[in-house]
């Protein structure tokens, strides 16, 4: 399978991994090993955040969001993206090894905890490391560069990457009401229009497919030919592919690894995704699943089942 970017599942479980072991810490020192990811980092980057106290650490779509209090008191955010290739590698103090720290923050055996690669990464793919005040070692590597990080003044807000994002999809704001007041009037096909940021935050093409197949609605169907009864059926499922997502750990993509190295396994109860020429897995359905093409994104559906 090709690889891709981590859609919220995988991105949430690295927070949810990483979140416990570094949220209160202040930032001791942080090294920069070159001058750029897929973008160059914001001027002072590194005197910025050295000795900056980490608040919080969120997730607001597909990136990781870092509350941040500088040493004068003053409040910024760091955003990361973990691009295709991106990780996190968490040692904990006094420990000359990673440590397998699940996503419930008990640490495990030693091992690596790695969001990215599942083989153990070069030292050259190493971009950033941070050092915090009670001796945790945090290193981003990303051996294709197309991750990157910024950092945001004041408010999440300010910054262009997160200023149009739509609501998030297991959030409160996140309904049928919404949903169906986005889709009027729209021609684009539903799946188009699921993928699209400033709808709703965070959904990609793997859980776009498996959500839509729960529905029982066609990636062909234009948006604005919904109707309330299939987006009362579709919320629901996006919520619940991605809960089971993040349940399991996250999908596997050929880049992607689970936090102690070895592959995620979502990807073993999809329904669609991926499963192009097999028998649907609907009960008492012999169709094909199909795969279409759609701005440059594979589609997967049931033509029986999802109309």
């Amino acid at each position: 399978m090709m690889a891709a970017m981590p859609e919220l599942p995988e991105v949430e479980t690295v927070r949810r991994g990483l979140a416990p072991h570094i949220e209160g810490r202040r930032i001791k020192r942080l090294t920069l090993n070159r001058p750029n990811l897929r973008f160059p980092f914001p001027k002072n980057f590194a005197a910025h955040m050295e000795g900056a106290k980490l608040v919080h650490f969120a997730r607001r779509a597909k990136y990781l969001l870092a509350e941040m209090q500088s040493v004068k008191g003053e409040t910024f955010y760091w955003l990361s993206h973990l691009g295709m290739t991106g990780r996190f590698i968490l040692t904990p103090p006094d420990n000359d090894k990673p440590h397998d720290v699940k996503p419930d923050g008990k640490n495990k055996t030693p091992g690596v905890f790695a969001h990215g690669l599942a083989a153990p990464v070069a030292e050259k793919h190493i971009h950033v490391e941070m050092d915090f005040d009670d001796g945790t070692h945090l290193a981003f590597a990303d051996p294709r560069r197309f991750g990157f990080m910024d950092m945001i003044d004041k408010t999440a807000g300010n910054s262009p990457f997160l200023a149009r994002l739509g609501p998030e999809p297991l959030g409160n704001d996140f309904n049928e009401t919404v949903l169906l007041a986005a889709a009027h009037g729209r021609q684009t096909p539903v799946k188009n229009f699921l993928l699209d940021q400033s709808v709703v935050a965070g959904l990609g093409n793997i859980y776009v497919c498996e959500a839509l197949f729960m529905a029982g609605i066609s990636p062909r169907r234009k948006a604005a030919n919904l109707g309330a009864k299939r987006l009362a059926r579709l919320v629901p499922a996006i919520r619940d592919v991605l809960a089971r997502a993040i349940e399991a750990g996250g999908s596997t993509l050929r880049d992607f690894a689970h936090e102690d190295g070895a592959m995620g396994y979502f990807q073993l109860d999809f329904k669609v995704y991926g499963r192009a020429g097999e028998i649907c897995s609907a009960a008492h359905c012999s169709a094909t699943v199909l795969r279409l093409v759609q701005s440059g994104r594979s589609s997967f559906y049931c033509p029986t089942c999802q109309r």
